[in-house]
């Protein structure tokens, strides 16, 4: 199993714009919200992944990198210790299971921070990094 790293940060409201966020959709492989379901990053153009991982650890390390570079413009108070977050980021993805954090931040901004499975149970989604190129890129 492998994992791919997805994140997107604007202005919260157009999280709104359901339609794009929808596979079903014909802007959804060009929009850059994030999909409804978290599995459907997977059809995202390669182009989104921000880094793919072979190991939980790194991507776990990843999570905690790209939420420290938001926690100064989070809108308080921040409701789960980041210590708990990781922990919890660590069990799912030993277990299969994607994470995703979403945050609303300062001036109606909104972050999404993902980290999702590749043999993934619960969308039948195909691997975006195995298209053209055997070797996954490794972190």
């Amino acid at each position: 199993m492998h994992w791919h790293a997805y994140q997107w940060t604007g202005p919260g409201a157009e999280r709104a714009d359901e339609a794009d966020r929808r596979p079903t959709s014909p802007g959804f492989s060009t929009s850059p919200l994030p999909p409804m379901r978290t599995g459907d990053w997977l059809l995202k153009p390669r182009s989104r992944i921000a880094v793919t991982f072979a190991e939980v650890a790194p991507a776990v390390a990843w999570l905690a990198g790209e939420y420290g570079k938001t926690r100064t413009a989070l809108l308080p108070p921040e409701r789960i210790p980041v210590e708990e977050r990781l922990e919890t980021a660590r069990d799912l993805l030993l277990r299969g299971v994607d994470v995703q954090w979403g945050e609303w931040l300062q001036g109606g901004r909104f972050v999404t921070l993902g980290v999702i499975c590749c043999s993934n149970r619960h969308v039948p989604h195909p691997c975006p990094a195995r298209g053209s190129s055997p070797a996954l890129p490794e972190s």
